[in-house]
């Protein structure tokens, strides 16, 4: 804590001459953060995919981080302990706060299992732009649609710490949506999100 106090005390916030207002009159619409939640399977990808299409059709400018392509790269050193998983998601909060200053609409789909690390993000980033989706689906069923077949192995006791069988998932307390994903189509789920943004005056 002492050396990183030090290093901090190096460093100094660089304000550039543009700012978010003027970014996002650029866009068109306020930068924000759409976080899915949910279990592995449940759809979150999907439907953000979904949701990326419909606000790109209405000239929004957006980029979908997703939970496996983030592993592969900027959290390639992280395992999947609660300590791991809590790191993983400050990562992509930090990034995602980035993108939103930007002017961006960031969708993010992580399964984020724990309730403390989401609404750290929601700080960061702001509760007027951030969006928590909770992507719902009964266990059974993710397991059933999984194409990975990972839900079969964490049965098997193959894998540890697997969310929703080994590891807890703490579900949204007060979402801004909940998507039953096993009633609901991604299309249909897509276009209540762009409803929401419209009402939070994100986008026009």
């Amino acid at each position: 804590m002492k050396a990183q106090s030090l290093r901090l005390n190096n460093l100094t916030w660089f304000d550039g001459y543009m700012t978010r207002e003027l970014r996002e009159e650029l866009h068109g619409h306020k930068g924000a953060a759409v976080w899915f939640t949910g279990l592995s399977a449940s759809g979150k990808s999907t439907i953000a995919q979904q949701l990326e299409r419909l606000l790109y059709e209405n000239g929004c400018s957006t980029y979908v981080f997703d939970g496996d392509n983030v592993r592969h790269g900027l959290c390639s050193d992280l395992g999947f302990s609660p300590e791991d998983r809590a790191e993983n998601i400050r990562r992509i909060g930090e990034m995602v706060k980035l993108f939103v200053d930007a002017g961006i609409i960031a969708l993010t789909a992580f399964i984020s299992p724990y309730r403390e690390d989401r609404e750290r993000i929601r700080k960061l980033v702001g509760n007027d732009r951030f969006f928590e989706v909770y992507v719902s689906c009964p266990v059974e069923v993710c397991a059933k649609r999984d194409p990975k077949g990972i839900y079969a192995k964490a049965m098997a006791g193959l894998i540890k710490d697997f969310t929703g069988i080994s590891a807890p998932y703490e579900s949204p307390e007060s979402p801004s949506l909940v998507i039953a994903s096993d009633r609901t189509s991604a299309s249909n789920g897509a276009e209540q999100i762009v409803e929401i943004l419209r009402s939070g005056k994100i986008i026009p």
